[in-house]
């Protein structure tokens, strides 16, 4: 199975830059996506059937325009969970999951923490997703979280590393990160590529995506279990109908 993840930065907008026709061609078996700023009643849900995606799923913000998840499906999961049932995440319409019998796939979107208010919300929501995963595991140990965690965990993940004072790059951020890799799950694209320059996001200011000047703040995570089944994990830098970009991870059913 071809899993793929995208923050599309508007579903839309993305639909009006191509990405039904990529997707196409892509031909993914899941995909993940972040921030559709959309609810499923604002969108035309046959273009994504005639794609091939009979199956798809929507958590949506109670804010119209604003955040929400997705996953879309070739095949009709066995299950799927609409946010986490804590109500101080879900509101905002950031977490998704569809379960299939050997693996279990989320939709995540973590939010930023662009200002003190928000930086507040975005520590005890990764606080909470912490705890919450923790439990999930017990009952459902295949599990890849795909999204956006906006987040650069080390310095070969970031453009310049001395931003360190930064929402994104920030050392309790990098430290959460870090601790949640930590407790059994496996960053796919860095399981397979330790090269630096390997970005998802790019700042629509100075030119920063065509001078390569990014961030690697998505992430598709695996449940250390999941190792042996692990076939590649890329990033798709060349698609371009978002700030970020796809990236992909391939396991075995």
């Amino acid at each position: 199975m071809k899993i793929l993840s995208y923050n599309v930065n508007g579903i839309r907008a993305a639909i009006k830059k191509g990405f039904i026709d990529w997707l196409e061609t892509e031909n993914p078996g899941v995909i993940c996506i972040q921030e559709t700023k959309a609810h499923k009643e604002q969108l035309d849900l046959t273009l994504f059937e005639e794609a091939g995606y009979n199956y798809h799923y929507w958590f949506s913000a109670q804010k119209k325009g604003y955040s929400s998840v997705a996953i879309l499906c070739k095949e009709e999961p066995k299950h799927v969970e609409y946010g986490t049932g804590i109500e101080t995440m879900d509101f905002e319409g950031r977490n998704l999951r569809v379960d299939y019998d050997t693996v279990s796939i989320m939709s995540l979107y973590l939010p930023s923490g662009t200002n003190d208010a928000r930086l507040d919300f975005k520590l005890n929501y990764m606080a909470e997703f912490q705890e919450y995963i923790n439990n999930l595991k017990k009952t459902i140990p295949n599990l890849i979280i795909c999204g956006d965690y906006n987040i650069c965990h080390q310095e070969i993940d970031i453009h310049n590393p001395k931003m360190k004072g930064v929402s994104g790059f920030l050392p309790i951020e990098r430290a959460w990160i870090g601790s949640f890799i930590d407790s059994g799950f496996i960053d796919t694209f860095r399981h397979f590529n330790k090269e630096p320059n390997h970005y998802t996001w790019w700042s629509y200011r100075a030119n920063a995506r065509n001078n390569n000047k990014g961030w690697r703040i998505d992430y598709c995570m695996a449940s250390k279990n999941l190792e042996k089944r692990l076939q590649k994990a890329y990033i798709l830098p060349e698609v371009k109908h978002s700030d970020h970009c796809p990236l992909a991870v391939e396991i075995k059913i």
